[in-house]
């Protein structure tokens, strides 16, 4: 989300985004949710994104499933959080990945299981995540013992 946006963007954004460009929603989302070249607007943020994730978006289901658990213009569920972040980590996205091995952690959504936690937080930290192999060596320290 580091582009910057300006009004012309905001438009051609927009316009492709209507015709239903999942890449334009989700940077009109994206838009929409940091205020950049556009009000902030959570509600707006969260309904381009949704479009774009539910047309196969990776990133979009990413950022659904934080939108979701946080309750960033959607009431917070955290079984949809866990859901759409899952979607994404199967794809392979790293910070989905991440998220994942934390939601098991924290028995975010799903039981605790340091198993599966140990899993995603590898898979990201195979594709360099900040915090990913950090997180698996916290697991092995604090009793997770099984190699991967």
């Amino acid at each position: 989300m580091s582009e910057k946006y300006s009004i012309d963007n905001i438009q051609t954004l927009r316009v492709d985004a209507e015709k239903g460009l999942a890449e334009a929603q989700l940077n009109l989302g994206n838009a929409y949710r940091t205020g950049q070249g556009i009000a902030q607007d959570a509600t707006e943020a969260f309904r381009w994104t949704q479009l774009a994730a539910n047309q196969g978006l990776v990133g979009a289901q990413n950022n659904l499933g934080v939108m979701y658990e946080y309750g960033e213009g959607v009431a917070q569920n955290i079984i949809e959080a866990f859901r759409w972040t899952q979607l994404a980590a199967e794809k392979g996205y790293a910070k989905a990945q991440y998220r994942l091995g934390s939601m098991y952690t924290n028995g975010k959504g799903v039981p605790r299981n340091k198993a599966e936690a140990a899993t995603w937080f590898q898979l990201a930290a195979e594709q360099d995540i900040h915090g990913a192999q950090s997180a698996l060596d916290f697991l092995h320290i604090t009793g997770y013992q099984e190699s991967l």
